[in-house]
């Protein structure tokens, strides 16, 4: 079965709303976007925010100029496994993956504060190399640790929020038919990683090691800010997922051409061993934290970065969203919360 990124579905009910037969509809049948949603809807705007819910970060007036504001979850067993991962590659990966959302929106983070629920038994050693881990990602851009809170919890949840500055904040809706779609970073690694861990392998190490601590390409940001990037966003969820949500946003169809991603080797290793396409891991594998952004012409794109698109109006009555090649991609376009 075919399918892209829409902006919408038909046939179902909006979220938060009563499913058919007037059954209460349960987080899963909402996806993280229309729980996004549902929760948005509940939330008195104010003067001092002045980009809400929906993009990588917000964007927040302060006293004397403002900031952007991000938080992100990391759960055990969801986005983690003890026995795959240190302690300190835990706390990499959780600072790496919300320091790219303040990347995402062409700005630099300057702190983090970390809520982490543990249970009680856990070695105190575990909870020392966590930080250490926080500590050496944050030093990459210059960001710290500024606090947080701890509590007793049955399994290990780090939830932190990152704060930093941005000149021009770059957000997902800007694109315009005739941009240039580009990305920077490496895509398909940590997803090809985290398929060769749930198969009981420990190689290739590249992909392995860029599931445990993703390698963001935390200087791409604000240099594409700078170039007059249109719109922006990071590969969280995977590149057609995520150029979905910024097509959704933009009102516009992405056309990915297919010849111009690069598929790293350990990535065309791990799909040899699995019968699979490499090509799917770039397209849709997560957490690697690349970018993906909209561009006026070639010639702003400023080094490191490459093309991969091109950004066009929809035609008749074709919804918003991506294709590969000039056809939706198929199968999952990548990462679903409670899928």
């Amino acid at each position: 079965m075919r399918q892209t990124v829409r902006v919408q579905t038909t046939g179902r009910a909006g979220p938060g709303q009563t499913g058919s037969g007037g059954t209460e509809r349960r987080v899963r049948d909402e996806g993280e976007f229309g729980l996004i949603d549902v929760v948005r809807a509940e939330l008195a705007p104010t003067s001092a925010v002045l980009l809400g819910p929906g993009d990588d970060a917000a964007h927040v007036a302060a006293r004397h100029g403002a900031v952007v504001v991000s938080t992100d979850l990391l759960v055990e067993g969801r986005h983690f496994r003890r026995d795959w991962s240190t302690a300190h590659d835990v706390g990499r990966k959780a600072a790496a993956a919300n320091l790219s959302d303040i990347n995402a929106m062409g700005g630099v983070a300057t702190a983090l504060t970390v809520g982490l629920g543990v249970p009680g038994d856990l070695a105190t050693s575990w909870v020392r190399d966590l930080a250490r881990g926080f500590a050496e990602e944050c030093a990459k851009v210059g960001a710290t640790v500024a606090g947080g809170d701890m509590t007793e919890a049955d399994s290990i949840v780090v939830a932190v929020t990152a704060i930093g500055d941005a000149i021009r904040p770059v957000t997902r809706a800007g694109a315009l038919p005739g941009d240039v779609v580009a990305v920077a970073g490496t895509l398909g690694l940590a997803g090809a990683g985290l398929a060769a861990l749930s198969r009981g392998f420990r190689s290739p190490r590249l992909a392995v090691d860029a599931h445990r601590v993703p390698s963001p390409p935390y200087a791409a940001g604000p240099q594409a800010a700078h170039a007059g990037a249109t719109a922006m966003i990071d590969v969280s969820d995977g590149l057609v997922a995520d150029l979905g949500h910024l097509a959704a946003s933009s009102g516009v169809v992405v056309e990915i051409d297919s010849t111009t991603l690069v598929v790293p080797e350990p990535v065309a290793t791990v799909a040899e061993a699995l019968g699979g396409d490499g090509l799917d891991f770039v397209l849709t594998g997560g957490e690697d934290f690349a970018l993906a952004a909209t561009f006026s012409s070639q010639s702003d794109l400023p080094s490191g970065w490459r093309a991969v698109g091109v950004v066009r109006d929809p035609t008749g009555e074709e919804s918003p969203g991506v294709l590969v090649d000039g056809e939706p991609h198929e199968g999952s376009p990548g990462h679903r919360h409670w899928g």
